[in-house]
């Protein structure tokens, strides 16, 4: 059986292993904070479905420069030893009650960010329905848990809901906009939905 491009490592997977990441997503949060500018020193940045925590790591030493905070969420815990100083974490769903209200006694923030992805099937029917659900879930602790004029980083599955997740985005914050990084291999179907300067709510 002939191998998988995926088994074999790229060079953002060599270049993630020698600066100490856990995975090669975090050039795509690279590229993301370079072309839209999410976080900025001092901010309080809110990562959702961070495990193995490259996002997290990556937010903390490039972006926040220890000047900030980050509280981060998953299932799983991070893979990240020592945990930075800036970062809180909490193990479980993001979106049950009673860690929400732990993320919502630690902000609100300036940033969301969320790498997270359901577990796939290989249907991609049942992947992109679930991936929706999941960006709709993160898109709902935005409108809860964002600052005014604050921004928004999502994954989304392409070939789902994203244009009803963007136009709903759109009522949110000023700006909204599909993003798809040059770190994502070339075969995923995935992209990242933008959301800039969090509207007023009143």
């Amino acid at each position: 059986m002939a191998n998988s491009r995926r088994d074999k490592a790229d060079s953002y997977t060599l270049r993630a292993r020698k600066e100490g990441y856990p995975a090669r997503s975090v050039y795509k949060l690279e590229e993301i904070n370079q072309a839209h500018r999410i976080i900025k020193p001092g901010d309080s940045v809110l990562d959702v479905g961070a495990a193995p925590g490259s996002w997290t790591l990556f937010t903390h030493r490039e972006l926040l420069k220890g000047n900030g905070r980050i509280v981060s969420v998953d299932l799983n815990p991070l893979s990240l030893d020592p945990v930075p100083p800036t970062v809180t974490t909490f193990v479980g769903d993001a979106f049950s009650r009673e860690i929400r209200e732990k993320l919502v006694e630690m902000g609100p923030y300036d940033a969301i960010i969320s790498d997270a992805a359901p577990m796939t099937t290989g249907n991609r029917t049942v992947d992109t329905t679930r991936s929706e659900w999941l960006a709709e879930q993160v898109v709902f602790l935005a409108t809860e848990q964002l600052k005014t004029g604050g921004n928004l980083v999502i994954k989304i599955f392409q070939g789902g809901g994203q244009e009803e997740v963007l136009r709903n985005m759109r009522t949110i914050f000023r700006k909204a906009k599909a993003f798809k990084p040059k770190a994502c291999r070339d075969d995923s179907f995935e992209i990242y939905l933008i959301g800039l300067e969090k509207k007023s709510q009143d």
